[in-house]
């Protein structure tokens, strides 16, 4: 296998649509291959390490999403030489096409993922309920999937008010219901926040014994954007790849959000607004004896000068 490191290092961030799939060409027939699958889909396979990330992505967020506007993986295919099979659709599809059944059936039948010691399936929204439903074809394998949906057949989701355009699309038919998919895989992990009444829905419907559910409180919108603001989102992958993702490594990479501001202020605020004063005074001291927060620390002396006042109680204070 030829050293691709130099092949992922100019960024594609300025090129133009088409520039940028003439690019990805190029990088997948240089290093394994390129292959569309039809209108709306796309498969580029670098061939490195026995270590195989399977993503899927939409274009957007391919372009997008990292700093050099590469599909996620390269960034791991760079830093750490896995092998890597990226899946890019047209917009939001969920992957619901047959060509690309037919690219998870040949690879299949080629004994594709045979060939590699560790396989990581990765995704969010549409593409984390791609990442569950065709991990099937690799069992034995780890798959985080960030808010994904279960299934948006109509009979079984019809509280799900969100995406009416796909409603047309069979869920029933061949890789359908994800949370079935995934009960061939090795462990699960559905990440999301239990505020988000929709991906909560889901999220229950994944409820299997190798499936383990990441509650990500305070945390609203795009949960990949906070874990890659933690700087722990690779980690993660990293650790599933090498077999040592369990349950509590999990749970200790998301101490994270001990230091990540964007929560502790949602968490604060939370606080303030069920009147859990005592509560909220404490978390704020912890914020601002390790961090700078102006308007937490102003917060905080109100709390203070209340307590001074006897009109709340701080546990700990001399009030």
């Amino acid at each position: 296998m030829q050293d691709t490191a130099n092949a992922f290092d100019d960024s594609m961030l300025d090129l133009s649509d088409d520039e940028w799939l003439e690019r990805l060409v190029e990088i997948g027939e240089e290093h394994g291959y390129f292959q569309p699958l039809g209108d709306e889909h796309l498969a580029v396979f670098i061939d490195k390490k026995p270590q195989l990330l399977v993503t899927f992505e939409t274009l957007n967020s391919a372009q997008t999403s990292t700093d050099l506007g590469q599909p996620m993986g390269f960034d791991l295919v760079r830093a750490l030489g896995w092998s890597h099979l990226a899946l890019i659709s047209d917009g939001d599809t969920w992957f619901r096409a047959d060509p690309v059944y037919g690219l998870f059936d040949r690879l299949i039948d080629d004994g594709f993922f045979e060939e590699f010691d560790n396989v990581v399936f990765y995704g969010k929204g549409s593409c984390g309920y791609a990442a569950a439903a065709f991990s099937v074809a690799c069992p034995g394998s780890t798959v985080i999937a960030i808010q994904p949906q279960a299934t948006l057949e109509p009979q079984l989701t019809n509280w799900d008010e969100r995406f009416h355009p796909i409603r047309m699309t069979s869920f029933t038919d061949r890789y359908g219901f994800a949370p079935d998919m995934l009960e061939a895989a090795e462990r699960g992990y559905i990440i999301y926040n239990p505020a988000d009444t929709y991906d909560s829905m889901h999220a229950a419907l994944f409820r299997r014994p190798n499936v383990t559910p990441v509650r990500l409180h305070h945390m609203a919108d795009d949960l990949e954007h906070h874990l890659v603001e933690m700087q722990i989102l690779y980690r993660m992958l990293a650790k599933a790849m090498s077999g040592k993702l369990d349950p509590n490594a999990m749970h200790r990479l998301m101490r994270a959000r001990r230091e990540y501001l964007v929560y502790l202020r949602a968490l604060a605020s939370d606080l303030r607004q069920r009147r859990r004063n005592s509560y909220e005074a404490l978390v704020l001291r912890s914020i601002t004896r390790r961090m700078r927060a102006p308007r937490l620390a102003q917060r905080l002396r109100e709390l203070e000068a209340a307590a001074e006042r006897g009109r709340i109680h701080i546990p700990g204070d001399a009030t």
